[in-house]
């Protein structure tokens, strides 16, 4: 039967073929614009980690006082927000400490990447601790992280990325090899996978949007090589005196600090041992304030800095409101589609269809409308999407690469099908009840 009631839905909306078009481009148009806008939210908001998002933190400690008393005076009962970034004196001290089994220290960095025989070419990085790699669940292609001893050693080795690796090494196993960054030589002990989480949550100040590290070195090279940082600092003034001054000013905070605790209880434990570590700042002088710190997870944390912005998720409500109204119209014209088959379909009750097979005829046509409208609502999100590229590219040449959020997948084509069927047969409900509850007497008579 369900064939029966396919051949006859084929045969209703070819022969009336405006209709058909004015509701399957309703259906398409409201499901392009919603779909279009939520892609790019699902990408922004999504949990880049979910696996670990509730074992993975960031400490903030309160180094700088509140605004209208840097310097001086107490914070109880003010309000205000806590930098998500560390100094190099603080970000150490957690390092020491060794409350966490694994923790990371970091800061971005950009070099020169001179391959043999080529042209020199900048490249984006990452100063890290080697448990990095385990915290976020790094991927690796080939090799492995460096040794330990390396990085007490501050070596000059190096984990690429497999675009970096395929760019200067192609066709080739670079583990072993030497590159040439910044005219110093790193020994190729690793290469990961492509791997960019999104949001790119462990270093939001420098990019939570941006696209992933091409190489990895360990931060105690890169601080005993004086490589300055590449990302975001947060700075209430410019530290004078040179490389020392700088990692033992609190004037800007530039380094990330992650650490994992598997229960709640640990973690519980650390924010403790944060709020002792800043009272005890505060008893040597350095902090003039009532101790100020938090331990965020990532979750929290992408909530405490707000990924997603607000008019995203305002524009957002505007396409579901587009969506609604292009449904209404798609109902008014099934309304209309059906009242004027009213006669066809009172001669089918006649004849012995029942009200249950004129409902199961009338969602059939229905369904097949949602799907020809998911088709072209597939194709205007496609469209849509190229759009947002192209809108995004001048902030993509500014060193914010988020056109990577507009992008369809597989996921995407099947719930924007998905969608635009259950929308399409839930709108279509009322004016399929409506045709199968005809009198065939009444209009039969009236004929």
């Amino acid at each position: 039967m369900n064939g029966y009631y396919l051949k006859l839905a084929v045969h209703s909306l070819r022969r009336n073929v405006v209709i058909t078009a004015l509701m399957v481009a309703a259906v398409g148009v409201g499901i392009g614009a919603s779909m279009t806008v939520y892609t790019v939210l699902r990408a922004m908001s999504g949990n880049p980690i979910p696996e670990k998002s509730d074992q993975l933190y960031l400490p903030q400690i309160d180094v700088w006082g509140p605004p209208t008393q840097q310097g001086g005076g107490g914070s109880q009962g003010i309000d205000y927000q806590l930098p998500i970034q560390l100094g190099y004196r603080d970000a150490m001290a957690l390092v020491r400490a060794q409350r966490a089994a694994r923790q990371a220290v970091m800061y971005a960095v950009s070099q020169d990447v001179i391959p043999p025989g080529g042209r020199a070419f900048r490249a984006s990085g990452r100063a890290t601790s080697r448990d990095f790699f385990t915290l976020f669940e790094v991927p690796f292609r080939s090799g492995a992280v460096w040794e330990g001893a390396a990085e007490e050693k501050r070596e000059n080795v190096v984990v690429l990325s497999a675009k970096l690796a395929d760019r200067v090494f192609p066709g080739t196993n670079p583990l072993g090899k030497v590159i040439n960054l910044s005219n110093r030589d790193y020994r190729i002990v690793g290469v990961v996978q492509t791997w960019a989480p999104m949001p790119r949550f462990y270093d939001l100040e420098s990019g939570a949007l941006a696209d992933g590290e091409q190489f990895f070195i360990p931060f105690s090279t890169a601080i005993d090589r004086q490589i300055p940082s590449s990302g975001s600092e947060d700075c209430q003034g410019v530290p004078t005196g040179g490389w020392e001054a700088h990692l033992n000013s609190d004037a800007c905070l530039w380094l990330q600090f992650w650490a994992e605790f598997p229960t709640a209880r640990q973690a519980r434990d650390f924010k403790t041992y944060l709020h002792d570590y800043a009272s005890e700042q505060r008893q040597l002088g350095r902090l003039h304030w009532a101790p100020r710190v938090e331990l965020r997870s990532v979750t929290d944390l992408l909530i405490y800095v707000s990924v997603v912005p607000p008019a995203v998720r305002a524009i957002a409500y505007v396409a579901d409101g587009f969506l609604i109204v292009c449904l209404v119209n798609a109902v008014g014209l099934l309304l209309a589609k059906f009242s004027s088959r009213v006669r066809e379909l009172a001669l089918r009750r006649a004849l012995g269809a029942s009200r249950g097979a004129i409902f199961r005829q009338c969602v059939t046509e229905t369904l097949l409308i949602g799907l020809v409208g998911g088709g072209l609502g597939l194709a205007l999100t496609a469209a849509g999407l190229a759009g947002v590229r192209t809108l995004l590219a001048a902030a993509s040449r500014q060193g914010v690469p988020v056109s990577r959020l507009a992008s369809l997948n597989v996921d995407m084509v099947v719930i924007t099908l998905t969608v635009a069927v259950v929308v399409t047969v839930c709108a279509g409900l009322y004016p399929t009840w409506r045709a199968s509850r005809v009198h065939p007497a009444w209009q039969l008579k009236a004929q």
